[in-house]
């Protein structure tokens, strides 16, 4: 198996999170549900991993019930997100299209290590210890998929 790069995801979908503005979280929480959607997907193509896949995936959600909880938002703003949120998951899902199940897992471990940095790099632009906590709760979550994802591949 070659060994897939992944690319910067901040930049790739910086378009996309540009458009988000003083919602940036929100956002991003938007496309963490994305990524548990791929991982209940990549549990199907890999049953014996199953549960541990669906674990990520069970992660992702967490994820974004954490941030949804920390930043919530109104309908029109929920609605404003979701324009851009379709082409965005489709540029990300775009990274793993010609890609084995192992390199596609492989790129999501970086991703999720990616995921992380971004979460603690708000825990400066939040004005509590408990939206501190949260934020790095959510960037322990993505650690511990990474985690588990480079330990299924040996890597």
């Amino acid at each position: 198996m070659n060994k897939a790069v992944a690319p910067d995801f901040g930049e790739l979908l910086a378009p996309f999170i540009s458009q988000a503005g003083d919602h940036v979280p929100s956002f991003l929480a938007m496309l963490e549900r994305g990524a548990a959607d791929r991982y209940r997907l990549w549990s199907q193509q890999w049953p014996e991993h199953r549960e541990g896949l669906l674990a990520c995936a069970a992660r992702e959600d967490e994820i974004a019930d954490t941030v949804d909880g920390l930043f919530p938002i109104d309908k029109a703003t929920r609605a404003a997100l979701n324009e851009p949120l379709p082409a965005a998951r489709e540029l990300y899902y775009s990274v793993f299209s010609d890609l084995d199940l192992r390199q596609q897992l492989a790129i999501q471990a970086d991703a999720e290590r990616q995921g992380a940095a971004a979460w603690r790099n708000m825990l400066d632009d939040v004005d509590s210890d408990r939206a501190r906590d949260l934020l790095e709760h959510c960037a322990s979550l993505e650690e511990t998929s990474a985690a588990y994802l480079e330990n299924l591949l040996g890597e």
